[in-house]
């Protein structure tokens, strides 16, 4: 049950909760503004000028998410990384939440928010637009329902479950895994009496409902986004883990030391007389653990499950750790390496510093896909070189005569370098760029002929066999940037077929 806030208003539970949550803004609104846009980031912002119910690789959410915020904030890195680190408060201040609906008192959230806070794939992943950034709410906004609902005996709650469940499917699929692992964790609680009512099972019709937009989408384009899951398991583009290298990259990734927490959290609410009552919980990261593992998916997939394990196990080392100095050592094993660690994940070091810094310390994030390699981890790689590499294409595009300029097109190899056509284009005078590479596949060749193609990330003697000519622009090679941003751009002339006959043949999904 959720103990009274008792103390000053200032530092009772829900004060604390509040100060580690403010504190937790700060942090990504003072860095998030340095190194540059992201891939994903780039991409993201062309799908909020394409609205849609659904995108081959990811669910609708997020573009609406990027319109919004950039209509509502403009276009700096700053501004369209505003919402995601209000995510990243609502995610700490949902982990104080749930401590106290818990039982913890003042220690057990701050502990639990200490450990929301420091964990370096929070850092790393609340930095950037993406999905990522609000998959914890949605599942830890779940998690504070449920427990409402338990803790007041009232089932009616579950409705909001449900509202959360289907708004969390349209940020990212991967909700459907939870939501399949939080039914298998009421199964093997007391609360499986819940399936006999209907509480639970409107929840589920509300969360049916809510994602049917996207199912319906899904189905009008033939499954995109299976077609592209399957493409990926096929070239074995991520980095597919055992069961024990998964479970250690999940210790590497929350941060070492806060295994004490977590770890004692999931033993708290499978086994402590206190805890038993919400076992459900407990059961439900070993469900969605499982799942993870049978799929390999990446090791941050898990990451959204954790600060539910913050939050019991701050209840239960508040339990065990009476004595002030125990309290301050155990913080300080979290709060230290965390301290210590953040500089590898937040871009805050110029790039030279930080692999320095990381060599030094001996700790990088562990790799996630097979071919990404850089000097810097990929999700600070893909910060560096799109303005140059646009800037470059304007260059190109304008020594070409101006009868070939006015029909030349800009052809992106990837979306990353689409979506930098697209963003920093207009400042260069440039067209939009045409892309056959997940969502912008949809988008079409427009009415290009392909007399005149400027060619991104192409290789020379692919190129050949398209076109009756090929030559040689300028190269491509920022030292931060990701090895396959690393190449010559192309001009092609000559298209030895129509580009729409051949549109097809070009479609990439991976």
């Amino acid at each position: 049950m959720t103990p009274p806030a008792s103390g000053r208003p200032w530092t009772n539970s829900l004060a604390i909760a509040g100060w580690f949550t403010l504190a937790g803004l700060a942090i990504h609104m003072l860095t998030n503004g340095a190194y540059g846009y992201f891939r994903d980031e780039l991409y993201f912002l062309d799908c909020g000028q394409h609205l849609d119910w659904g995108y081959v690789d990811h669910a609708p959410l997020v573009a609406l998410v990027a319109r919004v915020g950039r209509m509502l904030f403009g276009d700096s890195l700053h501004a369209i990384r505003f919402l995601p680190a209000l995510a990243a408060a609502a995610k700490i201040l949902l982990t104080g939440l749930i401590a106290r609906e818990l039982g913890g008192g003042r220690f057990a959230v701050g502990l639990a928010c200490l450990c929301a806070l420091a964990a370096p794939v929070y850092l790393a992943l609340d930095t950037l637009l993406s999905m990522n950034a609000f998959e914890p709410v949605f599942w830890m906004a779940s998690v504070y329902v449920l427990l409402l609902a338990i803790n007041r005996g009232n089932p009616k709650l579950l409705v909001w479950l449900g509202v959360l469940a289907g708004l969390g499917l349209e940020n990212k699929h991967s909700m459907l895994f939870f939501g399949l692992a939080l039914a298998a964790g009421l199964l093997l609680a007391p609360e499986r009496r819940w399936f006999a009512g209907g509480w639970l099972w409107l929840a589920a019709a509300i969360a049916v409902a809510l994602f049917l937009p996207n199912l319906i989408w899904q189905i009008r384009h033939h499954w995109p986004t299976l077609e592209d899951l399957a493409n990926v398991k096929r070239v074995h583009k991520n980095v597919e883990l055992s069961p024990l290298a998964f479970l250690w990259q999940q210790v590497q990734i929350m941060l070492p030391t806060s295994l004490l927490v977590w770890g004692a959290g999931l033993w708290f609410l499978l086994f402590h007389r206190e805890g038993k009552r919400y076992r459900a919980l407990g059961w439900t990261y070993l469900a969605v653990l499982a799942i993870m593992m049978a799929l390999k998916g990446k090791s941050y997939y898990l990451a959204p499950a954790y600060p539910m394990l913050f939050a019991a196990g701050g209840v239960l080392w508040e339990r065990l750790a009476a004595r002030a100095w125990l309290r301050a050592l155990l913080a300080a094993a979290i709060a230290l390496p965390g301290v210590a660690i953040a500089p590898t994940v937040l871009p805050i070091l110029a790039p030279e510093r930080l692999i320095r810094y990381q060599e030094a310390l001996g700790f990088s994030p562990p790799k996630t896909e097979v071919h990404h390699a850089g000097p810097l981890p990929q999700y600070l790689g893909d910060m560096f070189g799109w303005e140059e590499m646009v800037a470059a294409v304007a260059k190109v595009y304008y020594a070409l005569p101006l009868g070939e300029r006015a029909q030349a097109a800009i052809y992106a190899g990837n979306y990353g370098e689409a979506g930098a056509i697209d963003f920093f284009g207009p400042r260069y005078g440039l067209p939009p760029a045409i892309c056959a590479h997940q969502t912008y596949y949809f988008w079409g060749p427009r009415q290009y002929s392909g007399a005149v193609m400027i060619l991104l990330q192409s290789e020379r003697r692919s190129a050949g066999r398209f076109f009756a000519s090929v030559e040689d622009g300028p190269v491509l090679d920022n030292p931060y940037a990701m090895s396959e941003e690393h190449y010559t751009i192309l001009i092609g002339r000559g298209l030895k077929q129509p580009l729409a006959r051949i549109w097809p043949l070009l479609k990439h999904w991976n």
